[in-house]
């Protein structure tokens, strides 16, 4: 399975709190892993980085493969990574408060898992069509989910950045679990909202098209987030199946 990811600080923040990074168990399953931090000075880049680190490096100890298996060790860590950034949060007042979205995907076999929490994405490229695989908590999208705004009002909703779960903030958390087919020829790509909030679908399912390397796709993705005024930090983490990547 080939992969790139780059994660970039943008045009206006000063330090990233975004983490990034791929991870395999002693199964040979794969876990990606992206996460968006938020709250104080360092406290989001603390958060961020504690999720990123924990989760990879316990996964990376396991001996699981079983989609059910998968399924229920992602619910236990997410939980356990919860506590612990909250009680590191309460240790520290300059880290009071802190807490990271996630957005994650396991390849087994023929399967991906994708898991998330807060409005980090996760989207599958495949025949020149993009679509959102991962299911954003936020307000916004409840409102659409319940009908009270439609996919327009959606986009440009002046309460978009308003997220309803996280890891780190609350004291219980509901990651959304989902399997998929994994199909040849597609590209998964997992993002922070800096880069979603910057540069719009058609734009993204035009570069992921483009016939170069993953790497290449990356940056220009990172680019063009940066050149419609790189809000946020921005990150971007892509996977090939099948042919779906040039190297």
């Amino acid at each position: 399975m080939d992969y790139a990811l780059l994660t970039d600080v943008g045009k206006l923040r000063k330090n990233n709190q975004d983490y990034v990074n791929v991870f395999k168990n002693k199964k040979g399953v794969i876990f990606g892993i992206v996460a968006d931090g938020m709250g104080g000075h360092r406290g989001g880049d603390v958060a961020s980085d504690m999720a990123v680190s924990h989760l990879g490096h316990t996964f990376e100890q396991s001996n699981i493969d079983e989609l059910d298996d998968l399924r229920e060790w992602i619910i236990k860590e997410i939980s356990k990574e919860n506590d612990r950034i909250v009680s590191v949060s309460n240790q520290f007042d300059d880290l009071n408060g802190m807490g990271t979205t996630m957005v994650g995907v396991f390849f087994s076999g023929k399967t991906m898992m994708v898991v998330n929490v807060g409005d980090s994405r996760c989207y599958i490229y495949h025949k020149k069509k993009l679509e959102q695989l991962s299911v954003d908590h936020s307000l916004v999208h409840e409102l659409l989910e319940t009908g009270q705004i439609s996919p327009e009002e959606a986009e440009n909703h002046p309460q978009k950045n308003i997220i309803t779960q996280t890891l780190g903030v609350s004291q219980t958390v509901q990651p959304r679990i989902k399997n998929f087919d994994l199909v040849d020829d597609a590209i998964i790509l997992l993002c922070t909202d800096g880069l979603t909030n910057m540069v719009s679908e058609d734009e993204m399912k035009k570069v992921l098209g483009e016939k170069i390397s993953l790497d290449a796709k990356c940056h220009i993705l990172i680019d063009k987030a940066n050149q419609a005024g790189g809000r946020d930090n921005i990150t971007a983490l892509l996977f090939a199946s099948g042919n779906g990547g040039i190297k």
